[in-house]
């Protein structure tokens, strides 16, 4: 399937984007994880447009999504997925494979996988406070709950909470959908294992007690749960 889709993604790239300056092709496909519904990853240079932008279409019978950059947009949105701790640009460029304009992918690719490799940002206390409250809060709504569709949404919350709060307490990359437990995987498979386990049991029977556990495991070595005491933006005179 990959050796296809680097000649497919080859022709879309001269047929759609004639004048770039270089092109790569990443995403599951690339990984070797690539399924019948996988689409084409392209990530495009055209140093002659003013602004970047994504566009999806299909073409050779694939579905293809292109992001397609000049330096500065491309520098910009590298920026936004840094902040945000989840490095999508940046590990596309990583994991690619050039299409066109080798002389300028390599150089990015070798910065991309620098800026993987360091990590996110570290979380403050102030930080780490936050996110212990309102998981804390999650979680007491979890435990009074009686209303079950409420209580589903407010582990849908806790699950996105919790798997944050792990990475970035431990300066890892975090996900979002099924990246999420990608990045768990990646950084601790035993507690990737746990975390699914906990949510899984929940969703199927209800029972909690593994899932409370487990937060409450999560957040142990940072203090613990955080309710009493809590303050934010208070002055002090």
């Amino acid at each position: 399937m990959r050796d296809q889709a680097f000649l497919d993604a080859k022709k879309i790239v001269d047929e759609h984007y004639p004048n770039c300056d270089a092109a790569l092709l990443a995403g599951s496909i690339v990984r070797g994880e690539g399924t019948k519904t996988s689409d084409l990853d392209l990530v495009v240079f055209d140093f002659s447009i003013d602004n970047g932008y994504r566009e999806s279409f299909y073409s050779l019978n694939w579905p293809v999504e292109a992001f397609v950059h000049n330096k500065n947009s491309y520098n910009h949105f590298v920026e936004k997925d840094l902040k945000r701790a989840r490095p999508s640009l940046p590990r596309m460029m990583t994991e690619g494979i050039p299409i066109k304009g080798s002389e300028h992918i390599h150089p990015l690719k070798e910065e991309a996988a620098e800026l993987i490799s360091k990590g996110p940002e570290q979380w403050d206390q102030n930080q780490i406070d936050l996110m212990r409250y309102g998981i804390t809060d999650a979680l007491e709504d979890l435990k009074g709950a009686t209303n079950r569709a409420e209580a589903i949404f407010t582990v849908n919350l806790l699950a996105d909470q919790l798997h944050e709060f792990y990475l970035r307490t431990n300066q890892q990359w975090i996900g979002h959908g099924k990246w999420v437990i990608r990045a768990l995987r990646s950084y601790d498979e035993e507690f990737a294992k746990k975390y699914t386990r906990a949510f899984d049991q929940y969703y199927r029977t209800g029972e909690k007690d593994e899932l409370l556990t487990l937060v409450e495991n999560v957040l142990e070595p940072h203090g613990g749960l955080l309710f009493e005491g809590y303050s934010a933006g208070k002055k002090h005179f």
